[in-house]
């Protein structure tokens, strides 16, 4: 199901496809975007909705050809202090933003007067196009892991992405080297993942921890390295869950001191490599990659 929409000003316009006819405005915001109580209530009292440039009841039916509008493009204080870096661009659009991040950069501040992640300059980018937004991060990578990290330009997507990502809708692809040839061509890990208590930010395969899931394939091996580039996606997001499954198989990622790889890169070889998932508002399949710079590695194979 396609949805057919634009933007003019503050305000998102939708028009109503046909497999809303008949929902209200309250169904659409409860059963379609499963938003928020609260959200849902601050655009009810903030009269951030309108059918047709009217403001109409939220139980009232829509019918073919209403034009559904929402205003979500208010300008915010931004939540983090905007700073310049060069930034990779992956994919953007009036709700979204993906970027690649590079490596030895956090993805969001751990402290207010921290300046030099991703979210910094996530926010400087939007500041120079003149969009003064509170953006927000909907899944982060560990600092020396490049890769595409998600980004909503605003609060409903933000809610939206935040449960669709919950719900396993956003398929991330992870390309790893590891040490050693991996045996089996394909397999997964299914091993809970919990602290370290003799090690401050390490994890570990504990049987008390949390569940966790990763899927692997093997790419290609090279025997001059000793290196196998495998494929992973995740059905959990643990805490360093590739390292920890991987190192606990045998097959430590290169780089990856902290889990037993060698020093063979300046950090562990673990790159995000892709984002799939449908489009909050126009329902459109997005396919989000960015290439990563390992070596051996020839574009087609994954």
């Amino acid at each position: 199901m396609m949805v057919y929409t634009k933007k003019f000003g503050e305000w998102y316009e939708i028009t109503l496809p046909s497999e809303w006819v008949g929902l209200t405005i309250d169904d659409i915001f409860k059963q379609i975007w499963k938003a928020p109580k609260k959200q849902v209530h601050t655009m009810r009292m903030e009269k951030q909705v309108k059918v047709n440039g009217e403001l109409i009841s939220w139980n009232h039916p829509l019918k073919a050809g209403d034009r559904l509008q929402l205003r979500l493009f208010i300008e915010e204080e931004f939540n983090v202090i905007p700073t310049y870096f060069e930034v990779d661009v992956a994919y953007e659009d009036d709700h979204l933003i993906v970027f690649n991040k590079p490596a030895h950069m956090d993805t969001h501040p751990n402290s207010p007067e921290q300046v030099n992640t991703l979210a910094n300059a996530a926010a400087f980018y939007l500041q120079a196009k003149g969009e003064q937004r509170k953006v927000k991060h909907i899944h982060r990578l560990d600092r020396d892991t490049t890769g595409v990290v998600l980004f909503a330009k605003h609060s409903l997507a933000g809610s939206i992405l935040d449960r669709m990502l919950e719900e396993r809708l956003i398929k991330r692809t992870y390309l790893a080297l590891v040490h050693g040839k991996i045996r089996s061509k394909k397999n997964t890990i299914q091993e809970p993942i919990g602290r370290d208590r003799h090690h401050p930010t390490r994890r570990r395969v504990s049987p008390t921890g949390q569940s966790a899931i990763t899927h692997y394939e093997l790419i290609e091996y090279d025997p001059k390295q000793d290196l196998s580039l495998i494929k992973c996606q995740l059905d959990t997001g643990r805490t360093h869950q590739i390292r920890v499954h991987l190192s606990h198989i045998g097959h430590p990622l290169a780089g990856d001191s902290i889990y037993g790889g060698q020093p063979v890169f300046d950090r562990q070889a673990l790159h995000a490599a892709k984002l799939e998932f449908l489009h909050p508002f126009t329902n459109e399949k997005l396919c989000i990659t960015a290439s990563p710079t390992f070596p051996f590695l020839e574009q087609d194979k994954w």
